[in-house]
């Protein structure tokens, strides 16, 4: 292929955009799950937080609107831990904050492209953490669900480090882990590297079905799969991700993160190629920033069917997380 008139290629903002537009009800998602019906959207009175309309069944959890400083409202969700589901029920926003200081730990959830915070499989592993005596806190990027904005690399690790800030002014000493997923592998990457150069590093960094550079998972992803040997493929494909400021460079992340990390990966991923998460293990075990800190990968044979976004189902999940971050202690009242 020549180089000559290239065709135009799509924005950053439109290569960003999930998949999903934006909506104003959420109803049922499955499996017994209520979570807010209706616009979650600010008042006058409150610039900062509000509420929406919230039903408790099976999981209980809040959800609030965080004003990012540019006119644009993240909407997100607290799900306490199990222990708690019941208690939980028809509290406040004061409760739910305060909630955050016991003695439980907190999990900020990033999640991937497709969909929004409220996708089936997301919850289902919402309530798995919850089982384990988590708090959850998960958000829509802006552009992504319910959120009010342009999505943008930059932005999304801007409301990422605008959530964490907003958990640490409230979660006491209780460590905070940050749990990326596929995408969200790079906004969590891009978010602990900034927390770790300010000194305040997270507790752990999950990544789970990561990929070592979006120029690498766009090469690996199945839709480029009759184009990659194409003449001209990087030119035409891949030069327009990279040229209009998407990067999501995790392998270079790696060299400035010093915190535990945990990679999760199953081999019969077909959206993020398994290599690519071997790969970015091999990058981050040697380096010198995590000379001081637990490094492990754990690879989930093919055979068990976990593909992109069913690690969730492990038996063996939740010994995995033990043993990385310790026991959480229930407390059965709060």
């Amino acid at each position: 292929m020549g180089k000559g008139k290239r065709t135009a290629m799509p924005s950053a903002e439109a290569l960003l955009s999930p998949n999903l537009h934006m909506f104003t009800n959420l109803e049922a998602l499955g499996n017994g799950c209520f979570f807010a019906k209706g616009p979650v959207v600010p008042t006058e009175e409150n610039t900062s937080l509000c509420f929406g309309v919230v039903y408790y069944h099976s999981i209980s959890h809040q959800t609030m609107s965080w004003d990012t400083g540019q006119t644009d409202f993240l909407e997100f969700w607290h799900t306490v831990p199990a222990v708690w589901w019941k208690t939980a029920q028809g509290k406040d926003q004061i409760w739910y904050e305060d909630a955050l200081a016991s003695s439980f730990p907190i999990i900020l959830y990033l999640h991937g492209n497709a969909g929004t915070r409220g996708g089936d499989h997301r919850v289902e592993l919402y309530k798995v953490l919850s089982s384990l005596g988590y708090h959850v806190v998960t958000f829509d990027y802006r552009g992504w669900g319910d959120s009010v904005g342009t999505p943008s690399e930059q932005g999304m690790t801007y409301d990422a480090l605008h959530v964490f800030d907003w958990i640490k002014a409230r979660s006491g000493d209780n460590p905070v882990y940050i749990w990326g997923h596929s995408l969200g592998t790079g906004v969590a990457t891009n978010l602990v590297r900034r927390l770790c150069e300010r000194e305040t590093p997270p507790d752990a960094l999950i990544l789970e079905s990561p990929f070592t550079n979006i120029r690498e998972e766009a090469k690996s992803h199945p839709f480029s799969v009759i184009y990659r040997y194409f003449p001209g493929f990087d030119w035409f494909f891949l030069d327009p991700i990279t040229s209009s400021g998407i990067k999501f460079a995790n392998d270079e992340n790696m060299k400035h993160i010093s915190c535990s990390l945990l990679i999760l990966h199953a081999e019969d991923d077909p959206v993020v190629p398994f290599q690519l998460g071997r790969k970015l293990y091999s990058i981050a075990a040697p380096s010198r920033s995590f000379q001081d800190f637990k490094v492990q990968f754990i690879p989930f044979h093919s055979d068990l069917g976990y593909r992109h976004k069913y690690i969730y189902k492990s038996p063996e999940l939740p010994r995995i997380l033990r043993e990385f971050l310790g026991k959480s202690e229930p407390e059965q009242q709060h």
